[in-house]
């Protein structure tokens, strides 16, 4: 599909407890990420500095770490997330026909992630990783989201088994039926992963998919910068990013800046602002669109992956990018009302009260 960012109007009904074969209907989204548990708990800044954890950032730590962690944490919230797994969580309940690609353990946290997704209405075909009989024996990877009371949330990932996945592990039939491909830059930090994305942005362009990116973290932005904008000019169709990671790729002080950046592009862009709203980027120019209204934010862990996936629903069925922007912002407000990365109450029925569905 190149850089043409204008995708197929169809409408599909929605898919729950997809069973593991494939089946031959199309899907309006693919999303293909880490496989991880989030494990959710609230804290104050004291343990943040404690663990010696940089505030409203995600970290990469070893298992050791990550058990550390989990030992100074609170009662916590446990459910499947990762964040293209987040983002096509929420395509799902917003009705869409969507599918996902990770790798998991054969382990009770494996078990959980496959449970959780699947009855969310994603389809999800597991690739388990297998140690042999020398190789490094790895766990489900699990997300430690710890949120201080003004809602940030500082993250530190143990990756486990999502990071051995590699282009053997993709269910090329699954990209194949998907309008759109969705990546988190969270991934590209591992060479087969890497190699595994390319495979699968190949088969989606050739089956005249769509591919959009998420840029993940600003960290994650430093470490690929020049591989990222290489990506993005290439084979990028559809990239989001918030204002810290915008500015940070295309090394600029100022989102504005960035996004003038971005116009030489041509690819549709969807920059997040946190409460200031976000601002959708197309061939005609931009647009600011609002942020929902919260009563109280009680957790952003997941914005940007709910966000996305109303973006990405609105763009699958027919809505202009402005009105997918505010369905995505109407995502975005529905989780950050409560802990967890996913939503609680129903999609739909929000986006009817907006007027967006």
């Amino acid at each position: 599909m190149g850089n043409d960012a204008t995708l197929r109007t169809v409408n599909v009904p929605v898919q729950s407890g997809q069973p593991e074969e494939a089946s031959p209907h199309p899907l309006d989204v693919v999303g293909m990420g880490s496989s991880l548990v989030d494990v959710v708990s609230t804290v104050d800044d004291e343990t943040i500095d404690r663990l010696g954890l940089e505030r409203g950032t995600m970290m990469l730590v070893d298992l050791a770490v990550a058990e550390g962690i989990y030992a100074e944490m609170g009662p916590t919230v446990e459910v499947s997330g990762g964040s293209a797994a987040n983002t096509v969580a929420g395509v799902a309940a917003l009705g869409g026909a969507a599918a996902f690609v990770g790798k998991i353990a054969a382990d009770p946290f494996g078990e959980v992630f496959a449970h959780d997704i699947r009855a969310a209405g994603v389809e999800f075909r597991a690739a388990v990783h297998d140690p042999g009989d020398a190789g490094e024996v790895l766990g489900t990877g699990r997300c430690l989201v710890l949120v201080t009371a003004d809602a940030d949330r500082t993250m530190a990932t143990h990756l486990g088994a999502a990071t051995t996945i590699t282009p053997a592990d993709v269910p090329l039939d699954l990209v194949e039926r998907g309008r759109v491909l969705y990546l988190e830059g969270y991934l590209w930090d591992m060479d087969p992963a890497k190699q595994a994305m390319r495979r699968a942005i190949e088969v989606a362009h050739d089956h005249d998919g769509a591919v959009a990116f998420s840029l993940s973290d600003p960290f994650c932005v430093e470490r690929h910068r020049r591989e990222f904008l290489d990506l993005v000019a290439a084979d990028v169709d559809v990239l989001f990013g918030n204002e810290e990671e915008m500015c940070r790729l295309f090394d600029v002080a100022r989102l504005r800046e960035a996004l003038t950046s971005a116009e030489d592009l041509g690819i549709l862009v969807a920059a997040t602002r946190g409460p200031a709203g976000s601002i959708v980027l197309t061939g005609t120019g931009h647009t600011e669109i609002d942020a929902m209204p919260v009563d109280e934010v009680v957790d952003t862990t997941g914005a940007g992956d709910l966000y996305a996936a109303g973006f990405l629903y609105g763009l699958t069925h027919g809505l202009d990018p402005a009105a997918c922007a505010r369905l995505g912002s109407v995502c975005a407000a529905e989780v950050v009302s409560h802990l967890g990365a996913r939503p609680q109450k129903d999609l739909v029925e929000l986006a009817r009260d907006a007027g967006l569905l």
